[in-house]
C-alpha cells in the first residue's frame, strides 16, 4: 500500500537522489532544436497508434489522414511532441513487416514534421528508423536492444534524441520469460543503462533519456495485481537513476483490470506517482488529462 509512512522511508533511504542533477532533453523539428528542463517543464509525449491491433482505441488512428489529425489535436492539448508506431507490443497482435510499418509511419512523419511537429518514431528495425529519420523524426524511442550499433550511429548521423527503454528481452515482441527484475527493480537495470548509455554516448548521441519499461515483460509476474505494484514501485523509485544524470521517462500504465471501464482515467492517476518518482517525460493517450494534472502537481 502506499502511504505517507513509505513514501517517508524511501526519502530516508534514498533521498539524496531527489535533486541529483540531469541533462535536458532535446526536441528537435526540421533545422530548430531546443533544449527542455523536464524538472521544470516536463515534457508530455502523445501516443499515435497506426496499428489496428493496439488495445488503446483513442490513440488508434486508421489511415494517414486520421494519423494527421490526432497528431495535431494532441499538440493542440498539450503535448511537446507526438511518438508514432506502427506495430503493437500486445501478445495477440500481428507482427508487422518493417516494410509495411515504413509505408504507414512515412507519410504521417513527413506531414508532421511540415506541420513544425517534433517527431518521435518508436521501433526496433533499424531499416524502420533510418527511414522515419528520413521523414524527418528527430526521436527515437528505442524500444530494443538487439541493434543499438546502428541504432545509435543511426540517431548520430541524424541528430535525433534517444529514449533508451529497458526491456526484458530484445524488443517487446520477443520477451525473456525468465526476466525477473527481483525485489530491487531499479538496481537490476542500472547496469544495463550504464552499458548503453556509454556506448550511445560514444557514437555521438546528442541527447538520452531513460524509460525503465513498466510495460514490457511481465512474464514473470503471474498475477495482475503484482504487475500493478511493480509499476507503482518503479514509478515512485524512478528518482534513483537521477544519478545517471539523465531525465527519465514513464509510459504511464493503464491497470485495467482495477479501472475497468474508467481506464481513461488511469493515466493521470498514475501521472502522479510518476511525479513523485521525479519523471520527467511522460508518454501517455490522454494528453489533456495529464496536462492538467501535472499542471496541478507542479503549482500546489
Amino acid at each position: 500500500m502506499i502511504d505517507l509512512r513509505r513514501l517517508a522511508a524511501l526519502v530516508t533511504e534514498h533521498g539524496d537522489l531527489l535533486d541529483a542533477p540531469v541533462a535536458p532533453f532535446r526536441l528537435t523539428v526540421g533545422d530548430t532544436s531546443r533544449e527542455v528542463d523536464t524538472d521544470t517543464d516536463p515534457a508530455i509525449m502523445g501516443v499515435l497508434n497506426l496499428s489496428k491491433d493496439s488495445w488503446y482505441r483513442e490513440s488508434v488512428a486508421i489511415g494517414t489522414d486520421n494519423a494527421i489529425r490526432l497528431g495535431r489535436l494532441q499538440v493542440a492539448q498539450g503535448a511537446h511532441f507526438i511518438d508514432v508506431g506502427a506495430e503493437s507490443i500486445q501478445e495477440y497482435a500481428d507482427d508487422v513487416a518493417a516494410e509495411q510499418q515504413i509505408e504507414q509511419l512515412v507519410p504521417v512523419i513527413n506531414a508532421l514534421t511540415e506541420d513544425g511537429i517534433v517527431t518521435s518514431v518508436e521501433a526496433y528495425h533499424p531499416s524502420v528508423v533510418k527511414a522515419s529519420f528520413e521523414a524527418g523524426a528527430r526521436v527515437l524511442n528505442l524500444t530494443g536492444s538487439a541493434h543499438d550499433e546502428e541504432m545509435f550511429a543511426l540517431s548520430a548521423e541524424y541528430g535525433a534524441s534517444v529514449i533508451l527503454c529497458h526491456v526484458g528481452g530484445t524488443h517487446p515482441r520477443d520477451l525473456d520469460p525468465d526476466a525477473d527484475p527481483g525485489s530491487d527493480p531499479i538496481a537490476h537495470m542500472t547496469p544495463q543503462f550504464v552499458a548503453r548509455m556509454e556506448a550511445a554516448r560514444a557514437a555521438g548521441v546528442p541527447s538520452l533519456a531513460l524509460d525503465p519499461g513498466i510495460g514490457f515483460g511481465f512474464r514473470w509476474a503471474p498475477t495482475m495485481d503484482q504487475r500493478l505494484a511493480y509499476q507503482a514501485q518503479v514509478l515512485l523509485e524512478t528518482f534513483r537513476l537521477r544519478e545517471l544524470g539523465l531525465p527519465l521517462c514513464h509510459a504511464l500504465p493503464s491497470a485495467r483490470h482495477v479501472f475497468g471501464e474508467e481506464v481513461r482515467s488511469a493515466e493521470h492517476f498514475f501521472a502522479t506517482l510518476a511525479h513523485l518518482g521525479r519523471t520527467g517525460i511522460y508518454r501517455v493517450h490522454e494528453v489533456a488529462r495529464t496536462r492538467a494534472a501535472l499542471r496541478t502537481l507542479h503549482a500546489v
